[in-house]
């Protein structure tokens, strides 16, 4: 079915005449009887892999909610009363949501949360389970198009889906209806998707224009690890610190409420020797998170890329004290640590050169960029990466 044809399906089924209400027609399909073809009612968990093919190369890597007493787990989670993101009268965009049980789980929750669900998803397969709930609720919009593509979030826009939310400045607290929900890829692409829309923050771009926008990922846990990992530990890397620098971070649910993993997910993986490393294979543990931007960003408009540079360059030696490791930003850096340990400053505009990379604060870093940014010999061709990186000289992540 080609993408005109589905944008015509859409059309229709949004103008179709409603003939249930809209909460309880989402609710019959928990009243399971035999599903034997797409329809509002989905398969039940041991029977997904009958239905939905994971061989394709856009879906061999997505894992998606297939328990709907989880999906209601999570979306009470993502929006209910204990979320740091709760809400009432939200507008959801939901990106990837495969045949849409975490998206059923959302139109369940209690009346006059969810105002309206825009569901991107291009993949056809489950596209033929996600336009019933268009037609069965009034509230839900489906967009044939890929959540990795930020044209999609302009077309959504130019479609008047977003017409009604506000635009807010971040010291007016957290968007009270705009919300964005993904379930994320597990592959590189998914890394890089959730690296990004940390980056977005401090520069107000995407859904960010709108003002302190909350997100909610179910993703794997490996990826949380770093993302969430604090100073001193292992896992700290770039995108760890600037996740810490841009936004509040919360746990949803308790991890072990996700396991066993072919309970609540689909696609149980198939015994097999996969090249890929063990932590990013489907079927490994996964997490569910909030995320909330921060109303004061350390990463002022207009220095993500500086941040990004020297993050980059310092995290390959990550057990390496500060004051050995400047060097690696470029010639002449060690001049840089005289305005850092200037003791005319107060305390709290210095740094501690002797600590290791992976314990230096946030506080610390906001110092050591305000330095490099007043440096007259900064290189001025920063080379940027959107994703968590490989540096050429070792081949690791940082």
């Amino acid at each position: 079915m080609s993408a005109s044809s589905l944008l015509r399906r859409q059309a229709n089924s949004l103008a179709t005449p409603k003939c249930w209400r809209a909460a309880g027609a989402v609710r019959r399909y928990a009243a399971k009887a035999k599903v034997t073809a797409p329809g509002l009612e989905l398969p039940e968990t041991d029977q997904y892999r009958s239905f939905f093919k994971t061989t394709t190369i856009h879906q061999r890597d997505r894992i998606s909610l297939a328990n709907v007493n989880t999906a209601a787990m999570l979306g009470e989670a993502f929006i209910g009363g204990k979320s740091i993101a709760a809400g009432r009268g939200k507008t959801v965009i939901e990106a990837f949501p495969g045949p849409g049980a975490l998206s059923r789980g959302l139109l369940q929750l209690e009346a006059g949360i969810i105002e309206k669900l825009i569901i991107l998803e291009q993949v056809e397969e489950y596209l033929e389970w996600l336009y019933p709930l268009a037609e069965a609720d009034p509230r839900v919009s489906v967009v044939p198009r890929s959540g990795y593509s930020w044209d999609t979030y302009q077309y959504i826009e130019e479609q008047g889906l977003l017409d009604h939310i506000k635009k807010l400045p971040f010291e007016d607290g957290v968007h009270p209806q705009l919300h964005f929900i993904s379930h994320i890829p597990q592959n590189i692409k998914g890394e890089q998707l959730v690296a990004q829309l940390f980056r977005n923050i401090p520069d107000r771009s995407w859904l960010f224009k709108y003002g302190r926008v909350p997100m909610s990922f179910v993703l794997g846990e490996w990826i949380w690890e770093r993302v969430s990992a604090i100073r001193k530990s292992k896992a700290r890397c770039k995108v760890s610190v600037i996740a810490e620098a841009t936004a509040q971070l919360q746990t949803a649910v308790r991890p072990a409420s996700l396991q066993p993993y072919d309970v609540h997910f689909h696609p149980i993986p198939y015994a097999t020797h996969n090249k890929k490393p063990e932590s990013r294979r489907i079927g490994h543990p996964l997490a569910a998170v909030n995320i909330v931007p921060l109303a004061e960003q350390l990463i002022t408009p207009g220095m993500l890329d500086k941040w990004d540079y020297v993050l980059r360059r310092l995290f390959v030696l990550k057990s390496t004290p500060f004051n050995k490791a400047i060097g690696r930003l470029a010639f002449g850096a060690e001049s840089l640590l005289k305005p850092l340990t200037d003791e005319s400053r107060p305390p709290e505009e210095r740094v501690d050169v002797k600590q290791p990379i992976r314990d230096l604060t946030v506080k610390d870093w906001a110092l050591i960029m305000r330095a490099f940014d007043e440096w007259p010999f900064a290189p001025e061709s920063l080379v940027i990466s959107d994703s968590f990186n490989l540096d050429d000289t070792d081949g690791k992540r940082h």
